[in-house]
């Protein structure tokens, strides 16, 4: 049975199929999450896997790359959200990226992932509550994505890094009856 569960941890530390990397549309190595998990698993490999691609990659575009030395994840799900600071009413691209990350979870045979929350940070903009938008659209995306594939199980760990992004998603988190 498919599920899905909010924890106030770091993604990059979560022992799951693939973590998901908050990624910028060039792939190349960022600042926060980002960074933690180019550091994780080896900068230098990580970036020639990501070069592979074609870029850039349009807001909502998930892609995957082996994990490297992460030794807690067997691949990295890059997901790029929109940047809210430019495309303030970008809600559908972070719903695309949550749920393309499951597809590409499901198309490689896992069926565990860690999320950040996604374009709650640097990417966030004038949202007045980002770490509880990107909850909503990563559990809409779950809902959505266990609805089209209802015989593919998949184990969804949100992650809410700083204390404040935690009580703001999981506000969000309890409204949808989790």
């Amino acid at each position: 049975m498919s599920r899905i569960e909010l924890i106030h941890a770091s993604c990059a530390d979560q022992t799951v199929d693939a973590v998901v990397n908050a990624a910028n549309s060039g792939l190349w190595e960022g600042g926060g999450i980002c960074g933690v998990i180019f550091k994780k698993a080896g900068s230098a490999r990580l970036a020639e896997a990501c070069r592979k691609y074609r870029t850039p990659l349009k807001d909502g575009d998930a892609v995957i790359t082996p994990a490297f030395d992460m030794t807690n994840a067997k691949a990295v799900i890059h997901a790029v959200g929109p940047d809210f600071r430019c495309k303030p009413t970008a809600f559908k691209e972070l719903f695309d990226a949550y749920y393309n990350s499951l597809d590409v979870l499901m198309k490689n045979g896992y069926h565990s992932i860690s999320f950040p929350l996604i374009s709650s940070s640097i990417f966030a903009g004038n949202l007045k509550k980002p770490a509880a938008e990107s909850a909503k659209q990563c559990i809409s995306a779950y809902k959505q994505f266990v609805s089209d594939n209802p015989d593919y199980e998949i184990d969804v760990k949100l992650c809410a890094f700083g204390a404040s992004e935690m009580a703001e998603a999981e506000e969000e988190y309890k409204k949808h009856g989790f």
